[in-house]
This record gives structure tokens, C-alpha cells and sequence, in this order.
């Protein structure tokens, strides 16, 4: 920010936005403001359907106005509404509101809209911790905002996506606090795949998007490529991975099924298919300067969006890992399907729950001189890593093992990682680090006597195993390795922070790492050394994992280690962390909100 373009300028005058009224909001007693001045403008986009599509800006401009003049850092979290459909919300009387207020109590109820919170994350500022902004799309509601890409440079569009409508939002966020909507994708532009989970920004500025669930109708459909696959229909198998441009426009489909299926034995379909397929990509990231591209396949997914009562099959979450050719850009093509190994821990008992089931996500090295990646499974409670990405047959093994971070977040805890329910894995840019959510083993999860495990955010250093180059040493075939590490060049625990760490299954799903740094020249700067991470607690509702809706910042040291950031809290409750669930929001009072992926942005004047 600086004084010569102020807040409500930029507001008014980018893309034609079109201000609807500026005054005073009056908000029950226990919401973010008891009286707040809120500026209300939005920018509209049409739809390939010829419908109006919307983002609608909440400013509050006494925060606003306070940022004049002042260079900020903001922390951007895609954000749902909390309704009495989120099956985990179990009894409408724990719902905001009382006997006494029926009304409120209706209110959270009923759908409302998702959004985009802007959060003043400025470090020394007076108004760090408080929601800015609160940018909600329209005309849908309860979709399910999920995932936005990994990290976010100057210039980039911020791509959003959400699981039930299958549709992903384009924002323009040039002018935070401010927010624009370029565009929006409908079910109708990706009838190949459905469920869009993640997206990875390219250096032209488009973006590959991964779509777990299965084509939008079930039956053959015939991809960009000339290929022909059959699925089983909306969020069911196979996926894909979508190219957008920097508008949000379908660029192409690319299938992440293969012609000869995968594994029978190793992958169900429900309904099944004549060819199985393990074929729905979750996380995703690439390599541009190997021409590589990685994704991990999770669950078909309807059977974690759709009021699951018991998963009929461990089969259905995914030990896989593909590796894409992406020298055509914008026709990326399967070059190899990996199953992950299981562990020593393994129980053919219990397959749900060893080492290589559920991949929910990989994250990608970045030097030059490094061609690895590393994977990660929810379910299974494990990291992998492979050498080389490039390679026709990667060569995947178990390098640590959740279990072994688990008395690090509470000594109360057990030391198996099997159920950890791990998720966000990334690696920082200058590849000393690796950085990893864990919500938490759940009570009862692996057996009525289970206690479960508490969560949170752990750091490994991964410099020895880089290192040993395509001959790693590494490899997690014990017990007692599983549960201590394992020593050689395996990653070393560099740091832990607890969140939640006296409530089993209450921990972080999703992060991002703050790469950022203010300047002497008084501009933000990019930097390969992150120092800090911000985590949400909250994964799906219907899936019966959905947090307490927090959002917590972590000081990251240049060791590795981590601390939950003391100063980040609450404006309504003081308590650390940005609480979502709450009466009311500068968009109205349409209470508790489920806060899933988060990015550290900077506005373009104020970022070199």
C-alpha cells in the first residue's frame, strides 16, 4: 500500500468494479465488529453458460484506511460457509445461537456464501490478525472451497477451486485488499473429470488443475489426445488434469488413466469398471525445466464427498503415484504409474491403513542439481522419495514415517503413524526443508480402544538425503525405524509445532509457506528461506474430519525448528489464531466458516 494509491482507489477503478454501497453494517453482538464501516463493491464475469458470476468485496475500512500509506503482507484463505448439510456438525444445537435465538441459530443453518478472507498478516502491524476483506462468490453457494495452487508469485492469477459443483474461480489480486474476479470454470468446460482438488501455476502464468472425480457423465469420453476412456461418472474414476489459462478458460484435458488400466488387485471402483483404474489425481507439481510433472492419486472421491456412512473398500484410496510428460505443455501425457511400497508396519489385516495407502499429495525439489520428489499418504502415515522424476520407472521408498513426529506434538501420543491423516507437503525453495501438516489419528480409529493422536506441523531436513544424488542409502524397513527414523540419509525431524495437542484428530490439513521478506528498500522480496508457515484445521466435514476451523501462523528458524506463532490471534476472542467460527463476518452474519487452503499474496506495487 502507499499513499498514492489508497485502498478504496484501487477498488474503485480496477476492471471496471462497481461499488453497490459504502455505510454502516450493524452486526449482532460476539461478530468480528459490533459496528463496522464496510465498502461493498463487485466485479462481475460471465459465464460460458451466459450467466453472471461474481466476486462481491467486503472491505472494513477502518482496518482499511489504516493500511494507507503502509506496504502489507496478507494471508488469502479460501473459506465455506458451515451448514447443517456438513454431516459432522451433528446436532443443530452446537450451531452458533441458542434457545433464546432461534433466529441465529437458523441463519447458520441455512447455506450462505463461500469466500475469500483477506487477513492483514503484516508483522508489527496494529491490525495483524484482523480480517480485511471477505470477497464471496455468487451466484453459487456451498460448494466447498478446497485447494488454491502451492504459493503464489507477483503477477499470478489465483486459481480456487470446488469440490461439489466441480467449478474453479480465477481471482485477480493485483489490488489486495481488493479482489476481481477474471473468470470461472463450470462443469460444462471439463466434462472429462470432476472434483477439482489442486492447482500449480506455470511460468506463463496458466496453471494445470487436478480433477480427482470421474468424467461428469458416466460412460466413454473422448479426451483432447484422440483417447477414449470409460468412467463411472461424477466424482467417481477416472480423473484428469486440466490446463487453464490465466482467465480461468479450459486450455485442454489431459486423461490420468491409463489404456491398459492399473492394478485390479490394488484398485476398486464403485461402480466398477471393466478397466480398474487407481486414476484420481489429488496433489500435483512440476518440474518446467525437466519437462516433468507429478501427481498423486487419493480416493475416487465421492465416496468422501457424498455422506459416506462406511467406505465399502480400503481399495478405493490410492497407492499411487504418476509421473507426466509436460513438454507439450498443454497436452501433458502419463509416463509412468508407481505403486508406493508398503511398510514395515504393514498389516494385511488392516490394509486402509498401511504405509502406501491414500497418496494425497507429492511435492517436487527445486535446484537445478536436484530431480527428486517426495510423496506423502493420509491414510497410510508415510513419506516417500524418489531420486528421479524423469526417469521411465521411478524408484519410490519409505524415507519417514509419521509415527516417528508423534510424541514430538504430545508425549501422550503413540509412535504409529499409521491413521495420522497427514496432508499439505512442500518442500522449501532452496530444498534444505521439507514442511508437513498431520491432523492426528482420531479416537477409536484403529480400534475401540484407540486413542488416538494429536497433530500438527512438522519441519524435516532433507539436505543428506539430496545429497546421496540417485544412490540413497535411505530405507524404512523396520519398526523401530518407522518409529525413531532411520538413521543414514534418511530426513532428520528438524522441528515440531503442536496444534491442538490435547485433542486427538484436531490438527492441520493444509499450509503454505511464507517466502516473502520486507526489504530496506521498503518493497517485499521474494526469498528461498521461508520464515514462517501458515496451517488450516479443517479437511472436509462430510468426511467426519473437520477441525475446529483455524487458522494458525508458524515461525519457521533458519534450524528448521518451529513455533506457533503467540501474536496471531483472534479479534473477537483474543485466542491464538484466526477463528472462523464466528457470528459474523464483514459479508454478514452468516456464522461459522470452514477455512481449507490459504496463500501468502502481496499486492503488486508493493512487491519487487
Amino acid at each position: 500500500m502507499n499513499a498514492r494509491s489508497p485502498w478504496w482507489r484501487r477498488g474503485l477503478t480496477v476492471g471496471g468494479a462497481v461499488v453497490l454501497a459504502v455505510g454502516a453494517v450493524t452486526l449482532p453482538p460476539g461478530g468480528s465488529q459490533a459496528l463496522a464501516d464496510v465498502a461493498v463493491f463487485t466485479d462481475h464475469t460471465k459465464g460460458t453458460d451466459g450467466k453472471d458470476y461474481s466476486v462481491t468485496n467486503h472491505v472494513v475500512t477502518k482496518y482499511a484506511d489504516a493500511s494507507a500509506g503502509k506496504r502489507k503482507e496478507w494471508l488469502l484463505v479460501w473459506a465455506g460457509d458451515e451448514n447443517v448439510a456438513d454431516t459432522a456438525v451433528k446436532d443443530v444445537k452446537h450451531l452458533p445461537g441458542s434457545l433464546r435465538d432461534p433466529v441465529g441459530k437458523a441463519r447458520n443453518a441455512l447455506p450462505g456464501p463461500d469466500f475469500l478472507a483477506v487477513i492483514d498478516v503484516t508483522k508489527g502491524s496494529p491490525e495483524y490478525g484482523k480480517v480485511v476483506n471477505t470477497a464471496t462468490v455468487g451466484p453459487l453457494v456451498e460448494n466447498e472451497p478446497h485447494h488454491m495452487q502451492y504459493s503464489w508469485r507477483k503477477g499470478d492469477t489465483i486459481y480456487a477451486g470446488g469440490l461439489f459443483g466441480a467449478t474453479t474461480y480465477a481471482f485477480d489480486v493485483k489490488a489486495l485488499p481488493t479482489v476481481k474476479l477474471k473468470g470461472v470454470s463450470l462443469p460444462t468446460q471439463t466434462l472429462g473429470g470432476s472434483v477439482p482438488d489442486a492447482y500449480w501455476t506455470l511460468k506463463d502464468g496458466t496453471s494445470y488443475g487436478t480433477y480427482m472425480g470421474g468424467p461428469v457423465a458416466p460412460g466413454p469420453y473422448r479426451y483432447d489426445d484422440g483417447s477414449v476412456h470409460i468412467g463411472n461418472g461424477f466424482a467417481g474414476s477416472p480423473g484428469e488434469v486440466v490446463h487453464f489459462d490465466q482467465n480461468g478458460k479450459v486450455l485442454s484435458q489431459s486423461p490420468a488413466a491409463i489404456p491398459q488400466g492399473d492394478n485390479p488387485k490394488l484398485c476398486d471402483d464403485l461402480p466398477t469398471l471393466d478397466k480398474p483404474t487407481c486414476a484420481n489425481p489429488h496433489g500435483i507439481q512440476a518440474r518446467e525445466d525437466l519437462n516433468t510433472m507429478v501427481t498423486s492419486d487419493y480416493v475416487e472421491p465421492r465416496n468422501i464427498i457424498l455422506d459416506p456412512v462406511k467406505q465399502p473398500s480400503p481399495y478405493l484410496r490410492r497407492p499411487t503415484v504418476r509421473t507426466w510428460d509436460i513438454s507439450d505443455r498443454n497436452h501433458p501425457r502419463v509416463r509412468a504409474v508407481s505403486y508406493l511400497p508398503d511398510g514395515p508396519r504393514a498389516d494385511p489385516k488392516d490394509p486402509l491403513h498401511q504405509e502406501s495407502r491414500a497418496v494425497m499429495e507429492t511435492t517436487v525439489t527445486n535446484r537445478p542439481e536436484h530431480r527428486g520428489a517426495f510423496a506423502q499418504s493420509m491414510q497410510g502415515g508415510a513419506i516417500f522419495y524418489t531420486p528421479d522424476i524423469t526417469s521411465p520407472t521411478p524408484h519410490w521408498r519409505e524415507v519417514f514415517d509419521d509415527g516417528t513426529a508423534n510424541k514430538a506434538f504430545n508425549p501422550s501420543n503413540d509412535s504409529n503413524g499409521a491413521g495420522t491423516n497427514g496432508g499439505w507437503i512442500q518442500t522449501s525453495p532452496d530444498d534444505h526443508y521439507l514442511y508437513h501438516a498431520v491432523i492426528g489419528r482420531p479416537k477409536g480409529t484403529l480400534g475401540p480402544d484407540d486413542p488416538g493422536t494429536s497433530g500438527g506441523v512438522y519441519t524435516l531436513d532433507i539436505s543428506r538425503l539430496l545429497a546421496s544424488g540417485d544412490q540413497p542409502q535411505c530405507e524404512i524397513d523396520t519398526v523401530a525405524k518407522a518409529q525413531h527414523g532411520g538413521g543414514a540419509d534418511c530426513p532428520a525431524l528438524a522441528g515440531t509445532a503442536a496444534i491442538n495437542p490435547d485433542q486427538p484428530g484436531q490438527g492441520p490439513h493444509w499450509g503454505t509457506a511464507d517466502h516473502f521478506r520486507l526489504g530496506p528498500d521498503g518493497f517485499y522480496h521474494d526469498t528461498d528461506q521461508p520464515t514462517r508457515v501458515a496451517v488450516s484445521n479443517y479437511f472436509v466435514a462430510r468426511s467426519g474430519l473437520d477441525g475446529d476451523h483455524r487458522v494458525n501462523l508458524v515461525d519457521v528458524a533458519p534450524n528448521g525448528s518451529l513455533r506457533v506463532d503467540q501474536d496471531f490471534r483472534d479479534e473477537v476472542t483474543g485466542q491464538v489464531g484466526v477463528d472462523f467460527n464466528r457470528k459474523s463476518w464483514p459479508h454478514g452474519p452468516f456464522g461459522n466458516a470452514k477455512p481449507h487452503s490459504e496463500l501468502f499474496v502481496i499486492a503488486d506495487e508493493d512487491l519487487k
